[in-house]
């Protein structure tokens, strides 16, 4: 296994989903781990998980979408342990609709979380990695943010942006020690995914039809796509940055 000993991750979003999956590889692989959610309970039950398994964990209660939240997150972290080894950028939201059903409301929420979410989070650790010339920045894009997906018309334009701006800072910041990439999964069993095949009328017929987009005609599944972000976050990967690691299934072979 790759390790991350003596380095400090932080994982916005990582009440559940991907997110708890990375932490918990990033943990078993020798991080102190920050655990930093939206929802207080969610975030805590995910870092209490991790403690009771002999990891070093603690969580952060975090907002990307505000500014102020961000800054503190990493005032905490810096003033802690006064540094920020690895930066995952998981928290998101989705959304379902076409651009006639799209509401500039409904566009606006989608880029405060996902883009300019990763944007704040970025913003306020930035300096300190700099400083250090070291760090490795991993954003969650989207198999939407490679090729078009029907009916995610703001989720699609949203990922596309996460992967300009991993290629944008990739170059700006090749020179400085600092990695970016990002992760383009396709559909992957989350919590929010089952969330939303339990509102079918069907929900075994639902999953197929989902996962009949990907070739190996299944869902990923969250430590999958864990497993990739490890592989980003370590040592292992120094000469790659500006990269978009696609995960999908076979999704994207035969466009």
């Amino acid at each position: 296994m790759f390790r991350l000993d003596n380095k400090n991750a932080l994982i916005t979003g990582s009440g559940s989903g991907i997110g708890a999956a990375i932490a918990e590889v990033f943990a078993m692989a020798g991080a102190k781990v920050y655990v930093s959610d939206i929802n207080p309970e969610a975030g805590m039950a995910i870092r209490e998980q991790l403690v009771r398994s002999g990891h070093s964990a603690e969580f952060l209660q975090l907002d990307v979408a505000d500014p102020e939240s961000c800054r503190t997150a990493s005032e905490k972290v810096l003033d802690s342990d006064g540094k920020l080894d690895i930066l995952v950028n998981n928290a998101g939201i989705g959304a379902v609709g076409n651009m006639e059903q799209t509401q500039t409301e409904d566009l606006d929420r989608m880029f405060n979380v996902n883009v300019k979410g990763m944007y704040h989070v970025i913003r306020f650790f930035f300096e300190s990695m700099k400083d250090r010339k070291k760090g490795s920045i991993i954003n969650m894009a989207s198999i939407g943010g490679i090729v078009g997906v029907r009916d995610r018309f703001a989720y699609c334009i949203s990922k596309f942006a996460v992967v300009g701006l991993t290629k944008s800072m990739a170059l700006d910041y090749a020179e400085s020690g600092i990695r970016v990439n990002c992760i383009c999964p396709g559909r992957v069993e989350t919590p929010w995914v089952k969330k939303r095949l339990s509102e079918y009328p069907d929900p075994e017929e639902a999953y197929r039809q989902m996962a009949s987009t990907q070739a190996m005609k299944r869902m990923g599944r969250p430590v999958e796509i864990a497993h990739a972000a490890l592989y980003l976050a370590c040592d292992e990967s120094s000469f790659m940055t500006g990269e978009t690691m696609v995960i999908d299934g076979g999704w994207n072979a035969g466009k």
